[in-house]
């Protein structure tokens, strides 16, 4: 091999390539084409974290697993599986999480390069900030169906993965889920929270129940139907209390459960008269007067048939037996947790969306379908994860032979664009100098109710769900030094509780954040607002212009004409959470030469110049999909 390389291989590079040592984040479908590229372009020593393990639906395109393999380590059945196609490489596969603190700085810093085939934005997020701080080279990828892109980062000289803000989940107002849903999605959500409200973990933003602080009522209108319902003890004939405790009380009997969600409260629903002038009211059902079956296709399989409403209703009392024996098995205190791949939660999930569907005259939907909505399903296109992962060795030679300015962002079309290319190179970005992760000194606004905010909510909500970090340490910067978060167990639980308010924390007010697993500090200043748009619990921003009117925003003059935009991108699709971005490509031709000297401004778009704008050819972004690309969180 040492012979063949030299011969193929210019310079060192076939020396460079046997002495580096490489990481391989993910084994799922980048990752498996990635390791077998690897060995066979001569890498010699290789580690692979997964915490997987191996899925029957993973088999159509993961080419290192076997129907023997299910149940088993992703890493360690990649690593068996790829030593067959050269033995002599040094493999180490770990079954973990890269974001567990034994992968810290010094594990990172023991590699030549680090390679992402990962499948969510926190760990990408976690990676990220790992190379940033042991400065090693990652090459970040992703694949969305026939889409997918590679690029390079590293620190000081392109754009960290974070330096661009990514569009958020989408999310749908809570009123929306619980009065009027519209859209075969909207019932689908409101089965998956009914699913936590019964077996899972209960969370009062998931609540079922009809909302009667629906902005479209009026108070009156509002306090008139819940006076209503307190006159007629027949509506749910239940005091109000929590779903899980009504239903265990009814032995999750399978008549009362429907009658009370679909009948009982559809028609309370109704009698909240504003919600229903100017669209269609829903019909309630009673479980003992169904509609009559309607013929179909029988010999279709299960998943691609669709249910009649009595089947639906057959399947969730089923599923209700199934789940509470289940849930009888978790002990007392113990929940159940929602997984597509889990037959009956599915067909829970399936059987109530499309009833809900039916009552609001919504189009039904068969079971594939509703599982596609549910877990956020993109088809895996074993091509594509083929293309990404030969990219990725191929931006892996340029970085180890020393032309780290030659290296590209690529993305892969689904169809030719107007240069007839499948494949699009761009140049690297510089890094954001706003960026919150690797400016020098990272800043960001975080606006919220000081006399609402609880701190616990700060450290789940906004450090570690929306900023990324893993086990944050919060001091506030007011010459006390005043810890309110540790990531020590146990120093500051008691504070969880307790409103921002109590702190004495206010407008303006700074507070030092550390993550010392990470090495990444951020300080964040507060901006105290007593209500937010869109009934918001908080919004992270780069600087408070952002939350100007746009009349004043435009009268502001920008300094270094490089104004921050917290718009996400043109969303591609209407259905999924964040799946693919359209980017406008620029008019001129995109360099392809090798670049002189330190990294130049690219000329793709920035993310706040053309947001707006038409788009005349469409290039994918798709970081957030890799390892296991039928469950996509991509920003």
């Amino acid at each position: 091999m040492a012979a063949s390389l030299k011969g193929i291989l210019q310079g060192n590079l076939a020396e460079n390539i046997q002495k580096s040592k490489i990481l391989v984040v993910g084994a799922g479908g980048i990752g498996c084409e990635l390791l077998k590229n690897l060995v066979l372009t001569g890498f010699k020593t290789i580690e692979v974290i997964d915490l997987d393990t191996i899925d029957v639906s993973n088999l159509n395109r993961q080419f290192l697993f076997r129907k023997e393999h299910v149940g088993k380590s992703k890493s360690q059945v990649a690593k068996e599986s790829v030593l067959k196609f050269n033995p002599d490489v040094d493999i180490t596969a770990y079954h973990d999480s890269i974001m567990s603190p034994d992968y810290d700085v010094n594990f990172f810093k023991q590699f030549t390069l680090v390679m992402n085939a990962l499948d969510n934005r926190a760990a990408r997020n976690h990676v990220n900030r790992m190379c940033l701080a042991a400065d090693i080279p990652l090459i970040e990828s992703g694949t969305a169906g026939y889409y997918g892109q590679v690029t390079v980062i590293k620190k000081g000289l392109t754009e960290c993965y974070e330096c661009q803000p990514k569009p958020p989940q989408k999310t749908f107002p809570g009123c929306t889920i619980r009065n009027t849903p519209s859209e075969p999605i909207h019932c689908v959500v409101w089965a998956k929270h009914l699913f936590n409200q019964l077996f899972g973990e209960e969370d009062p933003d998931q609540d079922v129940s009809p909302d009667t602080e629906d902005p479209e009522l009026t108070a009156e209108a509002g306090q008139t139907a819940l006076e209503s319902k307190a006159k007629d003890e027949g509506i749910g004939g239940i005091e109000r209390k929590s779903t899980r405790l009504w239903a265990m009380d009814t032995g999750y009997n399978p008549e009362k459960l429907f009658n009370k969600l679909f009948r009982d409260d559809i028609k309370y629903l109704l009698s909240m008269e504003t919600l229903w002038k100017k669209r269609r009211p829903p019909e309630p059902l009673d479980m003992a007067n169904l509609p009559a079956d309607t013929d179909s296709d029988s010999s279709a399989m299960r998943d691609q048939r669709q249910w009649s409403v009595k089947e639906c209703a057959d399947v969730f009392g089923q599923c209700l037996g199934t789940l509470k024996q289940e849930l009888a098995t978790q002990g007392e205190g113990g929940m159940l947790v929602w997984d597509k791949d889990d037959t009956t939660a599915m067909d829970f999930v399936a059987s109530v969306a499309n009833i809900r569907a039916h009552i609001f005259g919504i189009p039904m939907k068969t079971r594939f379908d509703i599982k596609s909505m549910a877990g956020n399903i993109i088809p895996a296109i074993a091509t594509t994860n083929a293309i990404i992962a030969g990219l990725l060795i191929v931006e892996a030679v340029k970085v180890l032979n020393s032309r780290l300015n030659a290296c590209k962002t690529v993305y892969l079309n689904r169809v030719p664009n107007d240069r007839h290319r499948l494949l699009n190179p761009c140049v690297l970005d510089p890094p954001n100098p706003k960026c919150y992760v690797c400016a020098p000194k990272p800043e960001v606004t975080v606006v919220l109710n000081c006399s609402h905010f609880k701190v616990g909510a700060l450290q789940d909500k906004v450090l570690k769900a929306h900023l990324g970090m893993v086990a944050p340490d919060v001091e506030i910067d007011d010459g006390k030094g005043t810890i309110i978060i540790s990531s020590e167990e146990g120093e500051t639980e008691e504070n969880n509780e307790k409103l921002l308010s109590d702190f004495a924390i206010k407008n303006g007010t700074r507070l030092k954040c550390d993550d010392f697993l990470q090495v990444y500090s951020l300080v964040i200043t507060i901006s105290h607002i007593e209500k937010l748009s869109d009934d918001k619990e908080f919004e992270v921003v780069g600087d408070l212009s952002e939350l100007q009117p746009k009349e004043e925003q435009q009268q502001e003059p920008v300094s270094n004409g490089d104004k921050e935009s917290a718009a996400p991108s043109t969303a591609a699709k209407d259905d999924d959470d964040d799946d693919l971005m359209l980017i406008e490509e620029e008019e001129e031709e995109i360099q392809e030469q090798p670049m002189e000297g330190d990294l130049q401004p690219s000329r793709k778009r920035k993310a706040s110049d053309d947001e707006a704008q038409p788009v005349k050819r469409a290039k994918t972004t798709v970081p957030d999909s890799a390892a296991d690309e039928d469950v996509i969180e991509i920003s």
